[in-house]
Formats: structure tokens, sequence, C-alpha cells
């Protein structure tokens, strides 16, 4: 579900590309602000074409956007259904107390990765997803190279995504504090911990001259770390249950 939802998006922004492009080869250009903003798409609609055969051109090209905007909230529906299901419902919310992880990212990480017990360690979990610098080393002498790139594309570059929302000062947005109510306080106080150690983190990178997209890398290698943490520790809570209730 989640792959298709991918799909999804990425067939929106070809469709987009195909449009904005038809539009420039043919002197309409919008100049006013960002693209597919109401202004913008108010602007699409006030287009007027003197041939006939482009106009008809355009309106293809929308109504395939149309169609493909439609699908995407569609999936996006059902997608934030499967989160909410009882498979994956505690899990996904007690990934949504970090900052920068919300329901899509959660429920993709999950279901990307499936059983997160096949991890004994941290390091295993980000050696899976490439996130590790590569190696070539002969003798005494070491020399360590760009991240590997292995494993999962799809869930590194999530946690990318989501590394970049560790560069700003740690604070508990509003959205961030809604989405952790109920949530236990072990959960909490470990997102807080991560919060507060990779904005640390980013700031000591930046500062010894590494490039910020080099320093966020960094930084998804160690957010890899504390789901890790966040997912064995949901774990061991559910046994102690499980040796309580049994």
């Amino acid at each position: 579900m989640t792959r298709c939802r991918q799909a999804a998006k990425e067939d929106v922004q070809r469709n987009r590309h195909r449009l904005v492009k038809f539009l420039v080869r043919h002197g309409y250009l919008y100049a006013e602000g960002s693209h597919w903003t109401d202004k913008h798409r108010q602007w699409l609609e006030s287009l007027v074409f003197e041939q006939a055969l482009l106009k008809e051109v355009f309106d293809q090209y929308v109504t395939e956007l149309e169609h493909s905007d439609q699908r995407l909230a569609c999936l996006d529906k059902l997608v934030a259904q499967l989160a909410q299901s009882p498979t994956y419902r505690t899990i996904v919310e007690l990934l949504c107390c970090f900052r920068g992880i919300d329901t899509l990212t959660a429920i993709t990480l999950v279901t990307e990765l499936f059983e997160f017990g096949r991890f004994e360690s941290p390091e295993a979990l980000m050696s899976y997803l490439g996130l590790v610098p590569s190696e070539s080393s002969s003798g005494a002498q070491q020399h360590r190279g760009r991240i590997t790139k292995t494993g999962n594309v799809r869930v590194r570059r999530l946690l990318i995504q989501a590394a970049w929302h560790q560069r700003h000062g740690y604070t508990v947005s509003k959205t961030l504090r809604k989405r952790r109510e109920g949530q236990p306080p072990w959960a909490i106080d470990l997102a807080d911990k991560a919060g507060q150690r990779l904005r640390r983190r980013y700031r000591a990178f930046t500062e010894r001259g590494k490039e910020p997209c080099k320093a966020v890398v960094a930084i998804a290698r160690e957010l890899s770390g504390f789901i890790w943490a966040m997912l064995r520790q949901y774990q061991t809570e559910q046994q102690q249950q499980k040796r309580k209730t049994g």
C-alpha cells in the first residue's frame, strides 16, 4: 500500500512537470509566486488558447493531473487507515513521537523493515540501510568513503528527510505535542533525548566545516539508532505484559 502511494505521488509530480513544460514551450509563464498554490491554479483556469488543438492538449494534461491528484488523495486515506489498524497503530504512534516522523513515514518504516527483532544492534540496522561509510583499507591504512547505499532505498530516503528537521533548535511544536498525546512517558523521553542530541550533533558537524547534506546523512544514521532503541523497548514492554497476563 505504501509503495502504491509512493508511485501515485511520483505520477502527480510527472503530470505537473508535463503540464508546466507544455505551457512554457508555448509561452505561458507563471511569475507570480510558487507553482501549485491556489493562486497558481486560478491562473491555470484563466488561460486562454487561440488554437483549438492547444486547448485540447491542455485539457488532457489537466484531466490527467486531476485524476492523479484524486488517486493520491484516495491512497493517503487508505494508508492512514492502515496505520490505525490494530496491527500497526501502537508502533506507528510510538514512532510519531520523534520530530520529523509523521504517520506516513512511520507506517512506511514499519512495513518496509518488517520485524525489527532481526537487527541485533543499532549498527546492524544502520548497515542494512546503507547509512554507514564505505571502507577501503589495506594493512595499517584505513580510508572511509561515502555511505554504502545498500539495503532499502525508500527507508534511507525517508530517514534523511526526517533528519533535515533536526537542524533547527529543538522545540516541541503544537503538532508534535498532539502526536504524543496518550503515549507512554518512556517513549516521549527517548524521543526528546533523540531530538536534543541530534540537534547538538548537527551543530557540531557544521561548525567543524562539514557540508549540511553530509551532516544530515550522519544525523539520519543516528536517528535510525534511536528508532531501533524505541522499537526494541516496545518489544520489551510487550514481552513483560505477556508474562504478567500469562
